[in-house]
Formats: C-alpha cells, sequence, structure tokens
C-alpha cells in the first residue's frame, strides 16, 4: 500500500523502488513505530480530531499488529517501502478505513525521527550497559594486582616504574569519558519530534508535551521544521562509539604487544585466542586485532555520515535515510565486540614475573633525580647531573647502582651512602601517592572512587 500515490499516474520504477525503500533495515523500529501511533492516536482524540471509539479501535488494531511482529507472524507486502507503510497497511487489513485517520496532521517525517530517535534512546542505555560491564572487568583484574609492578612506557620506550593496575584503571576513566558523552548524547536525543507534520507544524489540538512524556521523551522539540530534520543524535551517538571504539583499540593494541612473547606480561585466555592453520605454535590475539580493524570501520561510519549531512537544505530530505544504516551498522559492531572484550580481559593472565624481569634501572632516573632534589637542588640541574650518571653507567656497560659512589659524587657532591635506597622499584611506585598516582594506596582509593560509580 503506497501512502503518496493520488498525485501520479503511473507506479514506479522497479529499479527505483529498490533504491528508495527502506524497509530492508527501517523494519527493526516496528515497536518504536507502534508505540508511537499508540499515543498519537490518543493524541488525536483528546483534540477531539477522531472519536474515543475510533481511538481505541486504531490503538486495539495496533497492538493486534505488534503481537504479529513479537511473535514473527507479522508478513510484509510487496508494497511496504519502510516500517510506517507496513504497519499502517496492516492495520487497516485488520480494523478497516478507519485506520486511515491515524495518519492524520502526521508526517512520516516526524514519525521516522521519532521513531529513530526513542531506537537510539534504548540503544544508547544498552550500549552504556556493556561499557559498565567491561568496567568491572577492568576493575576486577586491576584489583588483583595493585602491587604487580611493571614498566611503564611513553614514546614506547621504558619510562618509569607502575603497577598493573594503574595500567588497567588507565581504561578504565578513558571508559568512563565515553560514559559521560553517551549520557549527554541520550538526554540530547530525548526530545520529541511526533507533531511537528512534514515541517509546518500539526494543524489539529494535539498536545505534544503530553506526546512527548507519554513516549518517555524529556520534552517536544522547539521547531517544526529543524525537528523532521535533525539527526545530531545520530552524529553525536556514532562520534561517542568511535571515540570508545579508539579507546578500546589503544587497550587492544597494548594487549596485542604485552601478550606477545618479546614482553610475556600478559597471557590471554584460550578462549579468546586463535591458531594458525599452518603453523602449530602459534597464539594469536584475534579479537585485539579485530577490535583495531574495526574501529576504522566505525570512524568511517561517522564521516560518513557527518559528509552527508554536511550540505543539507533546510527541511527533510531523503538523504537522511542514510542514518540508519551508519548507525544500526556502528552498534551491531560494538555489540558483536565488547562482550568478547569484556571476557578477555576478566580472564586476562598477568604475568608478575615476565613483569618483574623487564625492569631496568633506567627507568629509576627520574628516582635518582628526584633524590637529588630532595638534597636542595633545582630539579633542572638534577635532570641534567643524573643524565649524565646515566650516559656514565651506559658507557662503562653497568647498572647505576653498580657505580661506586666516588663515581657518583664526581657528578655531584650531593650524593651519599644513602642514594642506595633509590633503586628498588618497588619503593619507587610506592612513592607515587599522590591523588591518581600509581601507588598501591593511591590505587586502592582509585578503585573504591571505580567502584561507586558502578553501583550507581
Amino acid at each position: 500500500m503506497s501512502l503518496w500515490g493520488g498525485r501520479f499516474s503511473q507506479a514506479s520504477d522497479a529499479d527505483l523502488r529498490a533504491l528508495n525503500d527502506s524497509i530492508e533495515f527501517d523494519h527493526m523500529l516496528y515497536a518504536e513505530d507502534i508505540e508511537g501511533s499508540i499515543v498519537y492516536a490518543r493524541a488525536l482524540a483528546d483534540a477531539g480530531v477522531i472519536t474515543r471509539a475510533e481511538s481505541e479501535s486504531i490503538i486495539g488494531g495496533l497492538r493486534k499488529v505488534m503481537r504479529e511482529f513479537d511473535t514473527d507472524a507479522f508478513a510484509f507486502a510487496e508494497g511496504d517501502e519502510d516500517i510506517h507503510t507496513a504497519v499502517e497497511r496492516r492495520l487497516i487489513e485488520i480494523i478497516g478505513d478507519v485506520g486511515g485517520k491515524l495518519h492524520t496532521g502526521r508526517s512520516r517525517n516526524d514519525q521516522v525521527a521519532t521513531d529513530f530517535r526513542l531506537w537510539s534512546m534504548r540503544a544508547a542505555d544498552n550500549l552504556a550497559g556493556e561499557l559498565r560491564r567491561l568496567q568491572a572487568a577492568l576493575v576486577a583484574v586491576a584489583e588483583e594486582n595493585c602491587e604487580t609492578v611493571l614498566p611503564g612506557f611513553t614514546h614506547m620506550q621504558p619510562a618509569q616504574p607502575i603497577s598493573a593496575a594503574h595500567w588497567l584503571m588507565s581504561f578504565f576513566w578513558m571508559l568512563e569519558r565515553d560514559l559521560h558523552r553517551l549520557r549527554a548524547a541520550r538526554e540530547r536525543m530525548a526530545e520529541c519530534p511526533l507533531g511537528s507534520g512534514a515541517l509546518a507544524g500539526n494543524p489539529f489540538p494535539v498536545d505534544r508535551q503530553q506526546i512527548a512524556a507519554d513516549l518517555g521523551f524529556e520534552r517536544a522539540s522547539e521547531n517544526s521544521l529543524d525537528a523532521v530534520s535533525d539527526r545530531d543524535f545520530v552524529a553525536d551517538l556514532l562520534y561517542v562509539i568511535s571515540l570508545c571504539a579508539i579507546h578500546l583499540s589503544r587497550l587492544a593494541e597494548d594487549i596485542l604487544i604485552y601478550s606477545n612473547p618479546a614482553f610475556g606480561f600478559i597471557t590471554l585466555d584460550d578462549r579468546y585466542s586463535t591458531g594458525s592453520s599452518l603453523m602449530p605454535q602459534k597464539r594469536n590475539a584475534d579479537p585485539m586485532e579485530l577490535m583495531r580493524g574495526k574501529t576504522g570501520r566505525l570512524i568511517g561510519n561517522l564521516t560518513g555520515f557527518l559528509t552527508t549531512l554536511k550540505g543539507l537544505p533546510s527541511g527533510y530530505n531523503k538523504d537522511l535515510q542514510e542514518d540508519k544504516e551508519a548507525l544500526i551498522d556502528s552498534l551491531e559492531t560494538m555489540y558483536r565486540l565488547l562482550p568478547v572484550i569484556t571476557a578477555s580481559v576478566a580472564s586476562l593472565g598477568i604475568n608478575a614475573e615476565a613483569m618483574s624481569a623487564a625492569l631496568s634501572e633506567d627507568l629509576l632516573a627520574t628516582d635518582l633525580a628526584d633524590y637529588l632534589v630532595k638534597k636542595g637542588l633545582p630539579f633542572r640541574q638534577a635532570h641534567h647531573l643524573v643524565g649524565a650518571v646515566v650516559r656514565i653507567a651506559s658507557e662503562k656497560g653497568v647498572n647505576m647502582s653498580e657505580l661506586s659512589l666516588d663515581t657518583l659524587q664526581g657528578a655531584s657532591s650531593s650524593f651519599a651512602e644513602d642514594v642506595a635506597t633509590v633503586f628498588d622499584y618497588r619503593r619507587s611506585v610506592e612513592q607515587r601517592e599522590s591523588f591518581g598516582g600509581t601507588a598501591p594506596a593511591a590505587l586502592r582509593a582509585q578503585i573504591e572512587r571505580a567502584k561507586a560509580l558502578l553501583a550507581r
């Protein structure tokens, strides 16, 4: 059943129908479409546009259509170009011509904008739940490794000792920022376009604020022309997903590096590793490579959709049909990735001995500079002096702790017998007790704050 054919003397070409129809992907909006229609039928009756009996008949028919979808009994017809057409066609089949009154004052423009906002709000809630589960896994593994020391890196070069918990918790806070962005995006999308018509507003006195409240929105949209074409909420979600994926890609890269036998810091569970068809010894972290790879796809969905939006004139344009495939694909990709990433983290083997074996005294150069600062030297001077000590040790082919006190005092008279206490990796970590630091005490406090967020 076409919703618009009266103006035309010929039916649409089959190739145009194949290009134009969206039922292939917007059928998943059936619940939101029917919920919106039920609320709109009540609003029409409240406004005196249709009778209460007609409203109840329409609502009863819509509930039957919903049951057909829920039980996979709904049969699509050849003329169903989108989910709105399919639902209305079936409604009229069930209750007769009175079903045609449902669309009074309503356009598919405000209808689809409402459906997709509702669907996206629920998707945002589902995504938030998946991210919370990953955060919980990070906290659980971190809590067991507050005192496990490994080399920390900057520029992929050894930098300072940190704890394994510190490394893991850094990703917790990345995800927490993602959740803040997700919550903000959801708040912005909670604006109801229904009742905006095609662009100019509704000529019938429907209560748009009540419609918004009945559907679970926070408010009705302010401007009908803007409402039917606003897809900021799609761009918002695509951005949140893309940046979150970038954070997860960084986690995946670390896991790939640290699980390489050359490092051996961590081991992936067999359930989340793969092998080689040729090389029997191989143990590949394929889920992490897929996380990296699919991040490019997710960023592509964002940039593609932004490019679609950038030249559109005011009002609804068919270009906006591109919103659904981009967002649906991004969300489905995340829903496939996140359970595997979460399980991989939860079952991660932390190899403390390998981490300890990778520690080198170069990592303590900053501690040695701090030692001189405590002796009264300006940090910039201490930095330069320790650089010279590092060079001397390198030239001699020994560790800094193996240099004689005379050699150290040749660099600075501030060195004394107690310099030996500097060369202790655990002490180095324990000293960094400031808020957010890598010391076990600071980390336990950090983990408690994280747990409080998870408990909200």
